[in-house]
């Protein structure tokens, strides 16, 4: 009877005996805890702590540059990464806009929402000649190190000195009357024409993910008003990413989120644990000093993501697709020639530069890099988008040739031996120069910028 009792005792007592596995799943928080409490106190010993605390999981110029939308209350939308610097509220006429006032170590957006040091007042100044650019990520000077090494700031220092020139050598120029012996008159026909005399302002409207449709939307309702006297559009890569069945760019998943509300919550609360792990000491000291984690040049390339899909998953996979992507952008850039027409304002359209067009043998490595992370398939979309893109712009010009004016920039960095790309499509500053140095010469020969010389009298 005894040892029958000890039997029963022993095999409770076993019962009772909490299995290991719910002791370490018990301990492991705690473990974590301990963990995140000594990290704490390493840094804070280390005088690390404001070093740490900017560290966004990413480096500092990539975190200045992510776009961080805001609803009408100024709060992140649910769901929505909310630790990128460059604010955007939402505006249904374009999807949304850069929010005004705001300024990093890199940029600087002024208080009518545009990539510019000072204001841009609507009444236009007597002597002051306006050129806008739009545009998407690539426009608005993704990664450069300032506004003075955007483009848009070096084109309107070119346009400036050669007012300068101007004024200061005017026999360098051709009159505003030809002589009229046939000698002299063939001398001045020889000299550059002039182009229009003011201060020229050149405006850099561009805003990160905006495809040909928001680009529409933003010159009719938002730059009209300004009285440009010239638009520049340098696009194209982003309607070959923008789905066929997308109008235009807009703040992600939020069709979705409507439509979905119990996945909209289980969305939420995943990115709310991923964004409370990613700011623990632990986690980010891990990440800044060990880890050093750096973007994909797909994350790098697109100003603005729906999922993390890789570039070449979101170029069109089949000819049709694509086929409905140009045409989608060749009506966008026909309605702007409508629009700028009547008003007379000379319109560049400018495919813009892109990885691929470069030759392998001008590449640094840093680019041979990005472009084997690309991938053979990206390469051969993005190259079937951009012959179509060259096609549809030609036909542009043919039907409004005397307002529209169309370059492919495509190649433009085919041979230069310097670094150009910081991913698939972004420039580097000097890259930058390059491409105002172009415009600048192609704004020279626009008619409707130039200074008519008139006949002999």
């Amino acid at each position: 009877m005894f040892k029958k009792s000890g039997y029963s005792y022993k095999s409770y007592q076993k019962r009772r005996q909490p299995p290991q596995l719910l002791l370490l799943l018990l301990a492991l928080p705690l473990f974590l805890i301990f963990l995140e409490l000594l990290a704490r106190v390493f840094v804070g010993v280390a005088g690390k702590s404001p070093e740490l605390a900017a560290y966004e999981g990413e480096p500092p110029e990539v975190t200045a540059y992510r776009l961080k939308f805001l609803d009408q209350n100024q709060q992140p939308f649910d769901g929505l990464p909310n630790y990128g610097h460059l604010i955007a509220n939402r505006r249904l006429s374009v999807g949304y806009e850069l929010a005004p006032n705001q300024k990093s170590k890199f940029w600087r957006i002024n208080q009518q929402g545009f990539r510019d040091n000072e204001a841009v007042p609507l009444a236009k100044p007597k002597d002051e000649i306006r050129v806008f650019v739009l545009g998407g990520s690539t426009a608005f000077g993704h990664m450069n190190l300032s506004n003075q090494e955007t483009f848009a700031n070096k084109l309107e220092g070119s346009l400036n000195i050669r007012v300068a020139k101007q004024k200061a050598a005017p026999e360098n120029f051709r009159p505003d009357f030809l002589p009229y012996y046939k000698p002299e008159r063939i001398k001045a026909l020889s000299l550059p024409l002039r182009i229009r005399e003011g201060k020229y302002r050149v405006i850099n409207a561009a805003v990160p993910g905006y495809t040909s449709g928001n680009q529409l939307a933003q010159l009719a309702l938002q730059i009209l008003p300004y009285k440009p006297d010239a638009i520049i559009v340098l696009d194209g890569y982003g309607d070959l990413m923008l789905p066929s069945t997308e109008n235009e760019t807009d703040i992600p998943h939020l069709d979705k989120f409507l439509n979905n509300a119990p996945g909209h919550l289980g969305f939420v609360l995943s990115q709310d644990i991923k964004r409370w792990l990613s700011q623990t000491y632990l986690v980010k000291a891990t990440q800044y000093w060990v880890l050093k984690p750096q973007p994909s040049v797909d994350q790098l390339s697109m100003a603005v993501s729906e999922e993390s899909l890789p570039l070449e998953k979101r170029l069109a996979a089949s000819p049709a697709e694509l086929k409905r992507r140009v045409e989608r952008y060749s009506d966008r850039m026909k309605q702007m020639a409508i629009l700028t027409a009547p008003a007379k304002i000379p319109l560049l359209v400018v495919t813009q530069p892109e990885i691929t067009g470069r030759s392998t043998s001008s590449m640094s490595e840093k680019e041979r890099q990005l472009l084997g992370e690309l991938g053979s398939t990206y390469t051969q979309r993005v190259k079937d988008g951009y012959v179509q893109l060259a096609a549809a712009n030609q036909q542009l010009e043919r039907m409004y040739g005397q307002n529209v004016k169309t370059l492919n920039f495509y190649q433009l960095y085919e041979k230069s031996p310097r670094q150009a790309f910081s991913d698939a499509v972004h420039l580097t500053d000097e890259a930058n120069t390059i491409l105002a140095d172009r415009l600048y010469k192609t704004m020279l020969e626009l008619p409707l910028l130039q200074i008519a010389t008139q006949k002999p009298r």
